[in-house]
C-alpha cells in the first residue's frame, strides 16, 4: 500500500494536532523521508523537527518519541 506524500503529511498533522500540541507544523517544510528502507513522516516548522511518525507498511502512522539520528 503507497499512499502520496502529502496524503501522509496530512494525516500525521491531523494526529499531531489531536494530541494536543501547541507549536503548528508546515506543510511546506513537512515530508515523507526513507531511512534504512522505512518511511518516515517528519513534520517541520522554521524551528525544526516537531515530530517524527514511522509509516506501517499497512498505511498506519506510529509516532515516535525518538527517531533515526540522520532525521532533522
Amino acid at each position: 500500500m503507497k499512499l502520496d506524500t502529502e496524503q501522509l503529511t496530512l494525516r500525521a498533522m491531523a494526529a499531531y494536532r489531536r494530541a494536543g500540541h501547541a507549536d503548528h507544523p508546515s506543510l511546506d517544510d513537512s515530508d515523507v523521508e526513507t531511512v534504512d528502507g522505512f518511511d518516515y513522516c517528519v513534520l517541520r516548522n522554521a524551528r525544526g523537527v516537531l515530530a517524527v511518525y514511522r509509516v506501517r507498511s499497512d498505511g498506519i502512522l506510529k509516532g515516535l518519541k525518538r527517531w533515526p539520528p540522520t532525521i532533522h
